[in-house]
């Protein structure tokens, strides 16, 4: 998934912020975020 963002342009990712914050709302978007995060650190984690 890391290196499909790194092929990402601006465009591109405000396009899908855009998107998000229209399918999950404003309020929501900090805890898919935080969720994110976590699932990085936990496949990091497992990883080593």
């Amino acid at each position: 998934m890391i290196i499909l963002l790194r092929n990402l342009g601006t465009t591109e990712l405000i396009i899908i912020i855009a998107i998000l914050i229209f399918l999950f709302g404003g309020k929501k978007i900090p805890e898919f975020i935080k969720g994110i995060g976590e699932a990085i650190k936990e496949y990091k984690k497992a990883s080593k």
